[in-house]
């Protein structure tokens, strides 16, 4: 195969070696962030390995990490522009994942903030930088920079696939802390791959007359989000019966930029919902499949499915464009974007649906038996509505052990083996026997009530995996779109300014993902509820102005 000098000089023929060294550095470090993900909130919440903390504290810690995370692409690519070179930068944001990861593993709180610290840092350097050189293996012109960019995708999706299930079997044998370790593992694979093999990804004297154009710079972008690239719609290829390309640059130059403008701002207010709504993934989605869902394994493996999804999706969905484009009958991108928030709506309307079987059913003693427990602030409301004191509760809200963790709020109930007398105890008798040794009797004295509010009800798999099937089906149809819309309608002396917008939605949407300290206030019907609904209701504000939005944006 040509090297990546080769190709720079005008072989278009093939790919080169070099895009499989990214995909291969990708992956690896895909797999290393998405372990991290997948474990970080429940490991925040054990109280034996982690902190015991509530959900709500997880929860809120979990976004503000998002938060940084998506905001840090910026910063990362503007410091590799001006000053490191993308190869360094990637080099530097590997060593510090390597760091960040390895401090995870350290059982103290004062390593997970500076692990945190460390990963937001090394995701600023990496991720748009390694997306960076993907398109700099390609001359300007190229057929082939679309595909690699998918093919890059899909390194994205393997890596975020295995992470999870390689966490939920190392976490299950060894603990929380070695499954942390494996995860910095993967990440000195990644920065093995890419410092072995450096030379085919980067020919200074060539690059250094490179210019990117915008369609590559929304593929950069999109990578670094891990949105899937604009590629996967057949309207970005100029299809059969479209205009082409200058004809469309000549009506959108024909545009006002303030509308323009204003139509890219009711997108980015789109992404904010839809990112809120989407990353519940890594938190209140694991909750659920860690609590609620009938199945032998943690909600760690969760995690799994949307890239899943994602990888079986991706081709049919591009197929599905391209034969309806044909026929000229393709959607324009802020319909596709319509039906993404109306598909994100569906998807969170089938856990509702689960939750209310799950609420609404009468759980016999011997289902109870074997099941788990959990007291938090919503059990609280319910116990004191049915007659249990409030000094009892609010002493059950404070019990803390000798190391600041809680005893009773919030903490999981599961039959196990009591350390004491090697007995097997089911989950009842432990909360009853925990709650009893915090305030003698009471807990013996209440029992039926504590049983009754605590159980844990858990429902078919199904409805999680139906779940994520449509809002992966939802994410192709929303994110890949939106960044190309960003780089075909911003203005031309906006569109850096305009592209960080979306990076800026992206991070708020993250931020507002702490929506799920409601988790143990509502009840999760009524959680999965509200979700469905702001997503529905931006679907319809979308379909509304859909004839405004083409008109300040035709030809996408």
């Amino acid at each position: 195969m040509a090297n990546a000098a080769t190709l720079t000089n005008g072989d278009v023929h093939e790919h080169p070696r070099g895009l499989y060294v990214l995909f291969g550095t990708e992956m690896w470090e895909r797999f290393s962030f998405y372990s991290m993900l997948a474990l970080f909130t429940l490991y925040l919440r054990d109280p034996v390995e982690g902190f015991g903390w509530t959900a709500a504290e997880a929860t809120s810690l979990y976004a503000n990490y998002l938060m940084f995370v998506y905001a840090s692409p910026l910063i990362g690519g503007l410091i590799a522009d001006k000053i490191t070179g993308y190869r360094k930068a990637v080099m530097i944001g590997g060593f510090f994942f390597m760091a960040g990861h390895g401090l995870l593993s350290i059982p103290q709180i004062w390593a997970v903030y500076a692990a945190l610290t460390c990963l937001v840092i090394g995701n600023g350097f990496f991720k748009p930088n390694v997306s960076t050189m993907v398109g700099n293996l390609y001359p300007e012109g190229s057929h082939l920079k679309d595909r690699a960019y998918n093919i890059f995708y899909m390194g994205i999706n393997v890596g975020a696939l295995l992470a999870p299930i390689v966490m939920e079997i190392v976490k299950a044998y060894f603990g929380f802390h070695a499954a942390f370790a494996v995860a910095a593992f993967g990440m000195v694979i990644s920065v093995a791959i890419l410092w072995r093999w450096k030379n085919l990804v980067e020919d200074p004297d060539a690059l250094k007359q490179r210019i990117a154009g915008a369609s590559e710079a929304a593929d950069t972008a999109a990578v670094s989000v891990d949105a899937p690239p604009h590629g996967v719609s057949s309207q970005d290829e100029g299809g059969n019966n479209e205009t082409t390309a200058s004809q469309k640059a000549s009506l959108m130059d024909a545009v006002p930029d303030w509308k323009r403008v204003t139509a890219l701002i009711v997108i980015f207010l789109i992404v904010i919902v839809f990112w809120m709504v989407f990353h519940q993934n890594g938190s209140t989605i694991t909750y659920w499949a860690d609590d609620n869902t009938a199945w032998n394994v943690s909600g760690t493996i969760s995690n799994a499915i949307n890239p899943f999804w994602i990888i079986v999706l991706t081709f049919p969905l591009v197929w599905f464009w391209g034969w309806l484009d044909k026929k000229g009958k393709e959607p324009s991108t802020p319909v596709k974007m319509a039906f993404g928030m109306t598909l994100t709506g569906l998807s969170f309307f089938v856990l509702w649906y689960a939750a209310v079987i799950g609420e609404g059913k009468v759980y016999t003693a011997e289902e109870m038996r074997g099941g788990s427990f959990r007291i938090n602030e919503r059990v609280m409301t319910n116990l004191a509505a049915d007659g249990v004191p409030q000094a009892l509760l609010d002493k059950l809200i404070s019990a803390k052990a000798d190391d600041g963790k809680n005893l009773i709020d919030d903490v999981k109930f599961s039959p196990d083996t009591d350390k004491a007398t090697g007995q097997k105890m089911e989950g009842s008798d432990r909360l009853i026997a925990a709650i009893d040794k915090v305030s003698p009797g009471d807990g013996s004295k209440y029992r039926d009530l504590f049983l009754k509010h605590a159980f844990l009800f858990t429902v078919s798999p199904f409805w999680l995996l139906l779940a994520y099937a449509i809002i992966s089906l939802g994410e192709l149809m929303l994110s890949p779109m939106g960044l190309s819309l960003v780089s075909k309608v911003a203005p031309i002396r906006m569109r850096g300014l305009l592209m960080g917008g979306w990076f800026v939605a992206t991070a708020i949407g993250n931020k507002l993902t702490a929506i799920g300290i409601y988790w143990s206030i509502w009840y999760q019907s009524n959680f999965f509820l509200i979700l469905g609904l702001m997503a529905l209701f931006m679907a319809v504000v979308l379909f509304v102005i859909i004839r405004p939005l083409k008109k300040a944006m035709p030809g996408v």
